[in-house]
């Protein structure tokens, strides 16, 4: 999948994409025909860098609904013939999303657009989990013989069967074929069922990697194995040092950390760092100073779950190195430092902000850090993360440590906040947002109502407009 461009965050486009409240606000008081055109390239074409992770389904299914969206463009995507040819699943999930939100609530057109393209689309394993949380058991039933039409009844197209039934993230479609009464149907989905309930216990019976008895030299080889084969194992291999070595085996260890190989190495310095081994600091900056990518790493990753105040004064004298070490000391000094670290914690801020712009993955934590310490003086910086940042994860963070900051942030980006595309950053909205505005009351209600906002959000509404809250 390619990286998504993403528009400039005073447009329209660009608001729609970041999934933030004020694209909401701003698309309902535009053209409906301009505000539908940026809607449907947004869905169409995912803007999320991390499709996984980031919401964008409810927001953009909410938009519809309020704009009385046509699903027209999102039909032809989805049956267009590309569908053949890009079978990842980025292509259509998104379109998917929305359209099982919609059926939720009420949109009849969705709900058939999902069961035409469980019958026939490349995705369809997608569309039926989507259907799974919102179609009835008759419609689901009719699905039967073109989802298993897929597969053939040959050897081979029975073990892809129950490898679909297995993975299914959810079961009721298969629940309710394996009781179908046409007994066709019903057999071939039980004996997919049993064979991919064998497979699982199979896989359970053959576990691979260490066993007891194992040396500290053949985890650091079966580390090293794993780097030659493309997977990287120091971690799992320094779970297994934990279990074999002995206080014997500390100068091996050791030697392995200064000069090992990588998987050595790698593995090494995590178990050091792990057990707060005197050495592990003076270690980890050195293989910092000479080791390959994989090691640097390993090691800086190795050093950042360290809590130990050693550690944490270690930070103090490292945060301003250019490397990714000094990187590390900042993000660490965010989580553990006190009061004395806000100068370092926001020059660590501003420095990200400025060598790798609003969406560098250190601010996560350097956000946190920043909101966990009430930095007032960073407000500006985060205002900024918060606007122009494309992954709605980070502006979340920005949010609540704007929240623990910012004297503005109730008047100001509370606001928009509470049409937000995540749900944890509604519900920061919700429990800080000035009712003096006559939108956020109306909001605030909306949300309570909805049957498919989130629990979370809808006990930090209630908290707000509860039977002992003024009227509003």
């Amino acid at each position: 999948m390619f990286e998504p461009v993403i528009a400039p965050s005073g447009t329209l486009l660009g608001l729609l994409q970041r999934g933030r409240g004020d694209g909401t606000l701003h698309a309902l008081t535009a053209p409906r025909a301009e505000a539908l055109a940026a809607l449907n390239h947004c869905v169409l074409s995912d803007p999320r860098h991390d499709w996984q992770v980031e919401n964008r389904s409810l927001y953009y299914a909410r938009l519809y609904l309020d704009l009385s969206g046509e699903l027209d463009e999102i039909e032809r995507h989805l049956f267009d013939a590309e569908d053949l040819l890009d079978t990842d699943e980025s292509r259509t999930g998104l379109a998917l999303a929305v359209l099982g939100h919609l059926a939720s609530y009420g949109r009849r057109d969705a709900l058939e657009l999902l069961r035409r393209y469980a019958a026939v689309g490349t995705s369809w394993a997608w569309a039926l989990d989507e259907l799974a949380l919102r179609d009835d058991d008759e419609g689901l039933r009719s699905l039967a013989e073109p989802v298993l039409a897929r597969f053939t009844t040959d050897p081979e197209g029975e073990a892809e069967l129950a490898v679909a039934v297995r993975d299914a993230f959810e079961p009721r479609p298969w629940r309710l074929w394996a009781d179908d009464p046409r007994e066709a149907i019903a057999t071939r989905v039980r004996a997919a069922h049993e064979t991919g309930c064998f497979d699982r216990w199979q896989r359970q019976m053959r576990p691979s990697g260490p066993r007891p008895g194992w040396s500290v030299k053949a985890v650091f080889e079966w580390a090293q194995q794993g780097i030659e084969r493309g997977a990287v194992l120091h971690v799992p291999a320094a779970r297994c040092l934990t279990a074999v070595a002995g206080p014997e085996d500390r100068p091996e260890i050791l030697s392995a950390a200064r000069s090992g190989d990588d998987g050595a190495r790698c593995t090494a310095l995590r178990y050091l760092a792990d057990s707060n081994d005197p050495d592990a600091l003076d270690l980890i900056e050195g293989a910092v100073t000479d080791g390959t990518t994989m090691v640097v790493e390993a090691a800086v990753d190795a050093f950042e779950r360290m809590r130990s105040m050693a550690a944490v004064d270690r930070a103090r004298g490292w945060v301003h190195r250019p490397d990714p070490l000094g990187a590390a000391a900042g993000r660490m000094l965010a989580c553990l430092g006190g009061t004395k670290d806000s100068d370092l914690v926001l020059g660590a801020l501003r420095e990200a902000v400025r060598g790798e712009g609003p969406d560098a993955p250190t601010l996560w934590t350097l956000v946190d850090g920043t909101g966990r310490l009430g930095i007032v003086c960073a407000a500006p910086v985060l205002r900024h993360i918060y606007r122009e940042t494309a992954s709605s994860h980070l502006r979340g963070r920005a949010a609540r440590a704007l929240a623990a900051t910012d004297p503005s942030f109730a008047a100001g980006f509370a606001v928009e906040c509470l049409w937000d595309c995540e749900e944890t950053t509604r519900e920061i909205a919700a429990r800080h947002a000035e009712t003096g505005d006559a939108r956020v009351v109306d909001q605030l209600r909306r949300l309570a109502a909805d049957p498919a906002e989130e629990d979370d959000v809808q006990t930090a509404v209630r908290s707000r407009i509860g039977p002992d809250m003024p009227a509003m």
